[in-house]
């Protein structure tokens, strides 16, 4: 049995003090894994934002309940809702991918920053779930939400905290 094995259960006061980091720590493969999961998360949102566009349509007929008959003015109007969509949609995936990088070189702001959103996005499809009946599939959020599941435990690892916070060298 290894001495430095950690028990099952462990106090809080122990949990809350970080381990011993040297300031040329070797990068966790929780941070790595995160880091990744993230860049997954930003794939999967390129495919929803395609998706969404080739069956902008539909979505608007259909889930929507709006009529585009022949009015070329609404349909103007729905393309051009269409575009702030898919722009907005490119923006937050841009950040992701910074905040990717981020994680991966070690910085504990990007780290915190996506778990903040990782956690609203479970809190939002749980109460989506429960409150509004939505079902979860794979067509919908169970990829994201896996993804974001995955995500909040990989980057709350010890390891991964440690490596965040570790002392910086400065080069001059």
């Amino acid at each position: 049995m290894s001495v430095d094995k950690r028990p099952a259960f462990e106090s809080p006061a122990r949990l809350v003090q970080a381990p011993p980091v040297a300031p040329t720590m070797a990068r966790p493969a929780a941070t790595v894994f995160g880091a990744v999961l993230v860049v997954c998360r930003v794939l999967a949102g390129v495919v929803w934002l395609l998706s969404l566009a080739v069956q902008w349509r539909q979505v608007v007929t259909v889930d929507l309940g709006i009529p585009l008959d022949d009015d070329a003015a609404v349909d103007a109007g729905s393309n051009a809702v269409l575009v702030v969509v898919l722009i907005v949609g490119a923006i937050v995936l841009a950040v992701e991918v910074v905040l990717a990088l981020l994680i991966f070189r070690g910085s504990n702001w990007a780290r915190i920053t996506v778990m903040i959103f990782a956690t609203l996005s479970i809190t939002w499809s749980a109460i989506d779930y429960f409150g509004a009946d939505t079902e979860i599939t794979l067509r919908t959020t169970l990829i994201t939400l896996a993804l974001d599941i995955l995500v909040l435990l990989a980057l709350s690892s010890r390891n991964a905290r440690a490596y965040a916070r570790r002392p910086r060298v400065r080069s001059r």
